[in-house]
């Protein structure tokens, strides 16, 4: 069906339309990864600090007080696993990567797992690939509404690991990167055993002087213990919402590109057929003015 004008003209108004939404969207994503990649810096030297405040409890008192048991049923316990994924699309592969980076890490593990999404799009693609959901958590659209995320999902992991349910818990979310956009990680956040403890106690302390746990070594442990748990769903979640906005930053760039050339080639579509309109008109009015002319230079019979 040949083109018209008119429907030309229908076509680049519609793809200048979607070019404004997409560079709003664009905007918007580069205005957002600049608080979430400095709560990351700032996370990384944090959570560094409370690892050594762990490993100087460990050296000084031991393991004791380290609350790491269920209720002993073991045997039907299940791994436990948070996902850190997207509500909103317009974000590349970036739900499809987390999303089997779990599911094949998962199919690793003994034990049946029960999971929890962070995100509708992260959690419709691992329904679709058959694993059990027993939650599923809005993801956070600032810094100040990840406190409350990771509340909600201490509580939820607390109840379900104090009645053993599962043994395990893992983390599972992608972690921005300097050679690409994003890659995807996981980290075994419980349980709290021996393995997590010696590997703290190995750990070098930066200076010569090593220092001392004022006050009861076992209540500064369970309160290190607690930040630990904490700062590590915070820092899971603020890269995860770093890689988020770096994806769709990267695809509305990619749709920009793309749009920019669709316009480029309706306008220049656009203009050969105006001008082919133009030069049809310009003949008609030629080969009338001929006509006529032959007409009046024609002797009167």
């Amino acid at each position: 069906m040949s083109e018209t004008t008119a429907s030309l003209r229908r076509k680049i108004n519609s793809a200048g339309d979607l070019q404004s939404v997409v560079r709003t969207m664009k905007a918007l994503a580069g205005s957002s990864i600049g608080q979430y990649e400095q709560s990351v810096r700032a996370l990384a030297d944090y959570y560094r600090t409370v690892e050594l405040g762990l490993s100087v409890c460990f050296r000084e008192s031991g393991p004791e007080g380290l609350l790491t048991g269920g209720s002993g049923r073991t045997e039907e316990a299940s791994v436990g696993a948070v996902v850190f994924g997207s509500d909103q699309g317009l974000v590349g592969q970036f739900n499809d990567v987390v999303g089997d980076f779990a599911v094949n890490t998962l199919a690793a593990l003994s034990g049946k797992p029960q999971i929890w999404a962070v995100g509708e799009r992260v959690h419709g693609r691992l329904s679709d690939a058959g694993l059990p959901l027993v939650g599923l958590f809005a993801v956070p659209n600032s810094i100040k509404a990840i406190t409350p995320l990771v509340g909600q999902i201490l509580v939820e992991s607390e109840i379900h690991h104090s009645q053993g349910d599962f043994t395990e818990l893992h983390l599972f979310y992608n972690r921005p990167t300097a050679g690409a956009i994003y890659a995807p990680v996981s980290q075994r956040l419980l349980p709290l055993d021996e393995i997590w403890r010696r590997k703290l106690v190995e750990r070098p302390w930066p200076t010569g002087n090593l220092p001392e746990v004022i006050g009861r070594g076992t209540a500064t442990l369970r309160v290190l213990i607690r930040e630990y748990l904490f700062v590590s769903l915070f820092r899971a979640c603020a890269e995860s919402l770093a890689s988020e906005n770096a994806s769709r930053l990267a695809a509305m760039q990619r749709a920009d590109k793309n749009i920019d050339e669709l316009l480029e080639h309706l306008n220049g579509t656009f203009h050969r057929l105006r001008q082919s309109g133009i030069d049809e008109e310009l003949f008609d009015v030629t080969s009338g003015f001929e006509a006529l002319s032959r007409k009046e230079r024609r002797p009167a019979s």
